[in-house]
Parts: C-alpha cells; structure tokens; sequence
C-alpha cells in the first residue's frame, strides 16, 4: 500500500471515529439535560411527598390527642363509679354509668360480666377488655401507617432523584472519552477512547431506561 493510500484511509478511518465521537457528544448532552431535568422532577416529588407526611403526622398527633383526652374521661368517670360503688352509693354510680361514653360502655359491661369482685381471673379493669377499642385511636394507628408509608414514598423520590443525577456523572465520563479522543493523534487511541465513552453510554442508557419518569406540570 502506498503511503498516499495509507493517508487516505487513516484520514478516513479519523473521519468515521469524528462522526461517532459527535453523535456520543449530541447523544450524552440530551442524556445529561433529560437527566437533569427528571433529578429536579423527582426532588419536586419528594418535597410533595414530605408535605403530605407532615400533614398526616400532625393530623395523627391531633387525633391521638383527642383519644388520650377520650381514655381520661374514662378514665376518670370509671374512678367515679368505682369510688361511689364501693360506699354503696348506688344512685351516684348510677348516675357515672349513665354518663359513661359509648365507646367505653361495652367494655364495662363486659368486665362487669365477668364478676371482677369475686372472679380472681377477671381482668383489673374494663381497660384491659377486648370490648375498649376507642376509635380515635384506631384512626390515630392508622394515620401513623399512612405517614409511614408516605415516608418511604419520599425516601424513594430522593433515591430517584440521586440515580437520576448520577447518569448525569456518567454523561459527563462520555463527554470526557469523546472530547479528549478527539486531541489524540493516534487513530487507535481515539478508537479505545471512542468505544469506553460508548459503553459508557449504553449502560447508562439501559440504567435510566429502568426509571420511572416524572411528567406532571
């Protein structure tokens, strides 16, 4: 091969591998804008996420609250009917049942049932009965499981949001192997170059290809 042809094909083989190392450059510079974009998206779902746990939080705090304040009343009234029953006071005790709150009223009469004077097995108080189930309550466990899971819903955005901009750090490796193959003399070189910034950008690729994309305006 004579040395003109063998400047012809070097100068077209540096022709091909500019062409690539262009397309990788134009290919990694929309991969790192979409990249960088989704990253805002997902930490703008985060910050929705984590204002709608605090909001349940205080929501639960709130309610339970109102059930500590409900298990006083009973707590309380029950005392009452215990202190007057026991001087035999019967009106009196009358008079707290009659006013014991409806939630609390099945569990007392089921201790009652059980014959807590005389019954040595019979639970301490009506406190201790399946029948106390104050629904305050309940809706206070239940608003700390949704602000749980609302939790680890902003625990995930924020895992998003950094995979998101860690293909940005990848990009930025395809940018680097392409731009610096382009200020080496050797065509080989510049091929290995080429080749480590395309891999890099296929695997990056295939990564974000797995992740969820955020839309909403």
């Amino acid at each position: 091969m004579t040395a003109a042809g063998a400047d012809e094909r070097t100068a077209h083989g540096r022709t091909r591998q500019e062409v690539l190392v262009t397309v990788l450059l134009v290919l990694a510079a929309l991969g790192t804008s979409w990249s960088s974009y989704q990253a805002t998206r997902w930490n703008g779902e985060q910050a929705k996420a984590t204002s709608r746990t605090n909001a349940i939080r205080i929501q639960a705090a709130r309610v339970q609250s109102l059930a500590q304040a409900q298990t006083q009343v009973d707590v309380a009234t029950f005392i009452a009917w215990a202190d007057a029953d026991r001087r035999g006071q019967t009106a009196l005790a009358d008079f707290y049942v009659a006013r014991f709150r409806d939630e609390f009223k099945p569990a007392f009469d089921a201790w009652s049932a059980t014959r807590p004077l005389v019954n040595p097995d019979a639970p301490p108080t009506p406190f201790a009965m399946d029948e106390y189930q104050p629904a305050a309550r309940h809706e206070a466990d239940d608003l700390d499981a949704q602000a749980e899971a609302s939790a680890a819903e902003v625990r995930l955005d924020i895992q998003r949001s950094s995979n998101y901009v860690l293909t940005v750090v990848l990009y930025a490796i395809v940018l680097f192997f392409a731009g610096v193959s382009t200020r080496i003399g050797n065509l080989g070189l510049r091929w290995v170059l080429t080749g480590a910034g395309g891999l890099v950008l296929v695997s990056a690729v295939v990564w974000i290809a797995s992740f969820p994309v955020s839309l909403q305006v």
